[in-house]
């Protein structure tokens, strides 16, 4: 009896193991001690981080060694740290989309569930999107070039910034014209009028 104890421990283990494992394989290795727990793996988190397969990468946030560092590995462990229920968005999306010269000087990100003391370079909104307004950047999701441009038309960015994303936009084909047009028309009046004067200009 004991043995099969064991052995359901072992396996229970070996599970929770490939559930964490496979979760951070989608946040380019990045996972967080939540994940670890929910999963029951802090002992095998733990020798990980003794013999080097895993490495500490911030405040509760560990990442699975061997995977390549690349430029957009802060975006995927901000996913991983939200659970995958955040989207790049507003300035930062529109710096990964090439619309603009906004150059962020904080990462913008849309969640879906809260997270108690974000870090003072995040600005994270509340906020739940559909599903076409996202889209999907490898290890995390980016709002549609269609929807950065509302976004931006709401936020307090100046006529004449926007007026360059929505140029960008349609030179370098993320969005036509038009399909800025209609969905602009759902905007509240200030910020349809914004969207309508960068056409003119675009």
């Amino acid at each position: 009896m004991a043995g099969d104890a064991a052995a359901r421990t072992i396996e229970s283990a070996e599970q929770g193991w490939r559930v964490l494992r496979r979760w951070a394989g989608r946040h380019a290795g990045f996972f967080t001690t939540r994940q670890m727990l929910r999963t029951g793996c802090a002992a095998r988190v733990g020798a990980g981080l003794g013999d080097g397969s895993v490495i500490r990468a911030g405040a509760g946030v560990l990442r699975l060694a061997g995977w390549p560092e690349g430029p957009l590995d802060e975006y995927a462990m901000w996913a991983a740290w939200f659970d995958g229920a955040a989207a790049v968005s507003h300035q930062s999306a529109a710096e990964l989309h090439g619309l603009g010269r906004l150059r962020p000087r904080f990462l913008h990100l849309s969640v879906g569930v809260a997270r108690p003391s974000p870090p003072p370079r995040l600005v994270v909104l509340r906020r739940s999107l559909a599903a076409g307004d996202v889209e999907s950047a490898g290890p995390f999701l980016v709002t549609t070039p269609v929807r950065t441009v509302l976004d931006l038309a709401e936020a307090d960015i100046g006529q004449a910034a926007l007026d360059e994303v929505v140029a960008d936009a349609v030179a370098i084909h993320r969005c036509a014209g038009e399909e800025i047009r209609d969905v602009g028309a759902r905007l509240s009046p200030r910020a349809a009028t914004r969207v309508y004067r960068a056409l003119a200009v675009a």
